[in-house]
């Protein structure tokens, strides 16, 4: 018995590495659209974590010194900064937040004491904060992060009269 020859063309070893080469071009383009994707993605994110962080952290703290009138805002050396007045073992004492020299910064010193804006403990890096007072128990927050993006918040007191 004989064994007939097969006859062997080119296209039986072009087809097989050009649809390789499809699947691999295929499969390359697909991964380098997801990872534009996933950068852009979390960029955003970081962005807006960045933000929201920084105006969750002054609402949190407005909320922690929610007494009647205890919360205003104060201007400082030119400066506007969050104040919350309250009593501390019987000494009454004031916490101040504000923007200064790109950080976010609190400073809790005794009434009476002067303060001095960079003696602050550091938050986190802030590029601009804005804080207003449109009504008496009303506070517009409005944080810059250091690529220019602005995020705001309104936040009240609770304990309104």
């Amino acid at each position: 018995m004989r064994f007939q020859a097969r006859n062997r063309h080119v296209i039986d070893l072009i087809f097989p590495i050009a649809l390789f080469f499809v699947f691999a071009v295929s499969a390359l383009s697909i991964l380098i659209l997801a990872a534009d994707t996933y950068a852009s993605t979390t960029g955003q994110l970081r962005i807006n974590d960045e933000n929201r962080t920084a105006l969750s952290y002054i609402t949190e703290k407005i909320r922690q010194n929610d007494t009647r009138g205890a919360v205003y805002v104060s201007s400082i050396d030119g400066i506007d900064c969050l104040a919350m007045s309250y009593d501390y073992n019987e000494v009454p004492c004031t916490t101040y937040i504000y923007e200064y020299k790109g950080m976010l910064k609190e400073l809790f010193i005794n009434d009476g004491v002067t303060v001095s804006l960079e003696n602050g403990r550091n938050i986190m890096e802030l590029a601009a904060l804005s804080i207003e007072q449109p009504e008496e128990h009303l506070f517009r927050l409005t944080a810059t992060d250091s690529k220019g993006n602005k995020s705001s918040l309104i936040a009240s007191e609770r304990s309104v009269p």
